[in-house]
């Protein structure tokens, strides 16, 4: 059974956790400062750690920095850190410092055992993990800029994957809690199940998803955002529904395809952290080269690995006056993955609330979203970075 460390300087959050952690079957050891913490993650080498933000000596930042530092590249000790306040600048600066995921004081025993077993998951050995059936992939598709076409490409793409590629469980997840768009582009009513029926019951579990998403025409699974934008707010990034959420779905599924809008909210943060790969989609245009490189700063403060964050060039032959070569020029990185622009089919699909990978999966588009879809599949590990495919002839 995994071995836990636990690092905090109030004794009485030490024995509840300790507690709690060896009901569970876990080996528990503890320190009580951040000096003694890391004298323990040097010693003990705890398959993950617990650690509080504020401590003696030296604070939860300082050691999650220094076992980054000094752990070097083959190795990665999961740090949860724990804090007492939910303030989003605390949690980027834990995730700048090596964090990999943060849990406010107080918490629910369930919720912090499910984030230690996503995280003990996540980062297994491989040798650790053979024979087990593996863990579904959590892909996150994020618009560099409005209008972009990240729906599009997050509803056809979770399309292509089962109907195409032959992966036979994905869910698409709508993660634009306010505004969500999957109900128009898929053709369903208001009076459909969402992600409320999920954080409103007493506990996230498997039984409970399976009664909550909506059955598409095409084959996938659907788990809609709110029916209105007011009742968005019940999904709590406290209780950091949409990470529990996540962690039971990538155990039900092969893929987990998950539609974000701009806003790095808490909810977004959580996403982003959960997610396999993070897909940037853009265009080649000023502004959006500009969003881009922001993003990928952005991702880079929160110490989202390089790897994990993917660019996707939509609309790749649409003539905007800047190449693919003087977008990477301005990036200063590759773009890994180019779909073709089809105005027309694509239109003419979100109009009829018909996804082309749906009805036209033939059309050019449709074998362009393929493609795409196929070049992710085949790339496999997590953070894999795959062979640039050029899907489509690239002019202007």
């Amino acid at each position: 059974m995994a071995r836990i460390l636990v690092v905090d300087d109030d004794p009485n959050i030490q024995r509840y956790l300790t507690y709690t952690l060896k009901q569970e079957g876990y080996e528990v050891s503890s320190a009580a400062d951040g000096a003694e913490g890391l004298k323990k993650w040097a010693a003990d080498h705890p398959d993950l750690m617990l650690l509080d933000v504020t401590l003696p000596k030296l604070d939860g930042y300082q050691v999650a920095a220094k076992i980054r530092a000094d752990e070097g590249a083959t190795a990665h000790v999961p740090i949860i850190m724990l804090t007492a306040e939910a303030d989003i600048e605390q949690k980027v600066r834990g995730l700048r410092a090596g964090a990999d995921d943060y849990q406010i004081k107080p918490f629910h025993p369930a919720e912090l055992l499910a984030r230690i077993k996503s995280l003990l998951a996540r980062f297994a050995p491989r040798d650790a993990i053979v024979g087990r059936p593996p863990l579904g992939r959590v892909l996150a598709f994020y618009g560099a800029k409005g209008g972009v076409g990240t729906t599009t490409i997050c509803i056809n793409t979770a399309i292509a994957l089962h109907r195409e590629v032959g992966r036979s469980r994905v869910c698409l997840v709508d993660g634009n809690l306010q505004f969500g768009d999957h109900r128009v582009f898929l053709d369903l009513g208001l009076d459909r199940k969402s992600v409320v029926d999920v954080v409103t019951a007493t506990s996230i579990d498997q039984e409970l998803l399976r009664s909550v998403v909506v059955k598409h025409d095409s084959g996938i699974d659907l788990l809609l955002a709110p029916p209105s934008p007011e009742t968005a707010e019940l999904v709590s990034p406290e209780a950091h529904h949409m990470a529990q959420i996540i962690d039971q779905l990538h155990q039900m599924y092969d893929y987990v395809v998950v539609d974000i809008d701009k806003r790095l909210d808490e909810n977004n943060l959580d996403v982003i952290t959960a997610a396999d790969t993070v897909f940037v989609v853009m265009t080649a245009d000023l502004s959006c080269l500009k969003n881009v490189r922001l993003v990928l700063e952005t991702m880079t403060q929160l110490q989202v690995e390089k790897a994990k964050v993917q660019l996707v060039l939509n609309r790749s032959n649409a003539f905007t006056g800047i190449n693919v070569k003087n977008a990477e020029g301005a990036l200063k990185r590759k773009i890994d993955y180019q779909v073709v622009n089809e105005y027309r089919g694509a239109i003419s699909a979100l109009n009829s609330g018909a996804p082309f990978m749906f009805t036209k999966a033939d059309s050019p588009l449709g074998r362009s979203v393929l493609d795409f879809a196929r070049s992710l599949d085949r790339a496999g590990a997590p953070i894999a970075i795959p062979e640039r495919p050029q899907l489509a002839p690239v002019t202007g």
